[in-house]
């Protein structure tokens, strides 16, 4: 699949923007704070009905405006599909083909997207709630009825967690009402680590394979998934959710003292181990690196396996943290095979050598406009000096350097 064409009204920095794109690599060239990570959010949330930045859906509407539009044709194997969202302070409303869909989740996985930005880095080195949203974000774009089950989980947790305040309070008493809530949860929560334990096993296949080759075999990756529940791996969906109903009624006592739910995928993890050592504590920063990105581009061969179609990878300005190992590696991955879209102030040799026959935009103060000349000269090299000023040099003028084009 691949997005053809993009209209944004009112979206951020950009007022009425209309643009078409190569089904191959589309580069975004500007300078920082003009619009171009802006651009890359407007497609994220065109497919995914959510900014990945924000929770405050009110950020994504221009400065003074009521509301924000956006829409998109997607060309995928059956045809070109349109989509559209509408935001506003009313709420939202999203469109498939022109109809509204009841649910968001019958939206969200008829443009599948793969986004990589610098702090993706913090899939492994950051918090366990980080990867959570990894897993959920990436497998629910994949699986509907993932998604369904984990909605269903989050607004009964939340009740649950409201009641268990109710009773840490004494403003209720009643503890069938809680044991209720724990039926319904342990339900949910028993379908969605069956499926997250599945979606591991595979993405964790290509990982390995993808990551072996960046480290020439040298080190072996590895995923563990830690849950709060003792060896789900091993358990069916039947054995997890009697094993969550009979830790909820363990601790029920200790829930209500806290007024929280204490067990729950809510609370697991998803380890990352380099020959056997955990990558967040004992890897270096060259080896989180490695690791983040043979996830992300593990990502991409599971979507093409689940949904017979490659998605569309999101690069945020992120070449400029991977040595020029790492950069050959991605690049040569996604060169015919993924529609790319990729966000820098400059090009690098590394990148020009790898990137055959680019869409090249220049976005300037939420202004796009297609940089034919620059594509034809294909910027045979980029320079920045101690400021970070960019200066472009068309194919033989290496000589020229110092002076600017």
């Amino acid at each position: 699949m691949y997005l053809e064409e993009l209209e944004l009204r009112n979206f951020r920095n950009y007022q009425t923007v209309a643009v078409k794109f190569s089904p191959q690599i589309n580069v975004l060239i500007g300078k920082n704070a003009q619009g171009k990570t802006n651009l890359l959010e407007a497609i994220y949330v065109l497919a995914m009905a959510r900014s990945h930045r924000t929770n405050n859906e009110r950020e994504l509407i221009s400065f003074k405006q009521k509301e924000a539009y956006l829409s998109g044709r997607v060309m995928r194997k059956l045809g070109s599909l349109p989509l559209e969202i509408s935001l506003s302070r009313k709420g939202k409303k999203a469109k498939v083909n022109h109809l509204e869909q009841a649910r968001l989740s019958q939206y969200i996985g008829n443009l599948n997207v793969i986004l990589f930005a610098p702090e993706d880095l913090s899939l492994v080195k950051g918090s366990p709630a980080i990867r959570r949203r990894f897993i959920d974000m990436e497998f629910g774009q994949i699986d509907p009825r993932y998604l369904y089950n984990l909605t269903r989980y989050r607004t009964i947790l939340k009740q649950r967690n409201n009641y268990l305040k109710q009773l840490q309070q004494k403003k209720a008493t009643d503890t069938l009402y809680l044991e209720v809530l724990s039926e319904q949860l342990a339900q949910f929560a028993g379908a969605i680590i069956v499926k997250r334990l599945e979606f591991l096993a595979e993405l964790e296949r290509y990982a390995k394979e993808i990551h072996g080759q960046i480290t020439q075999d040298k080190e072996q990756l590895a995923f563990s998934y830690e849950s709060s529940l003792k060896e789900p791996s091993q358990a069916t969906e039947n054995e997890i959710t009697k094993a969550l109903k009979k830790g909820f009624a363990n601790l029920q006592q200790k829930e209500i003292f806290q007024g929280t739910t204490l067990l729950g995928p809510h609370r697991d993890d998803v380890v990352f181990k380099i020959n056997g050592q955990n990558v967040q504590i004992y890897g270096s920063q060259g080896q989180q690196r490695t690791t983040a990105l043979s996830v992300k581009l593990a990502e991409i061969e599971l979507m093409k396996n689940k949904t017979g179609e490659y998605p569309i990878l999101l690069l945020d300005d992120v070449l400029s943290e991977l040595d020029g190992n790492r950069q050959t590696h991605l690049l040569k991955t996604i060169q015919g095979r993924v529609q790319t879209f990729l966000t820098t102030p400059g090009l690098n040799d590394i990148t020009q050598q790898l990137i055959k026959e680019p869409k090249i935009f220049h976005i300037d103060d939420g202004q796009i406009s297609e940089n034919s000349e620059l594509a034809e000269n294909h910027i045979d090299w980029v320079s920045e000096d101690e400021n970070k000023v960019v200066t472009f040099y068309p194919k033989n003028e290496k000589s020229k350097k110092g002076q600017s084009t």
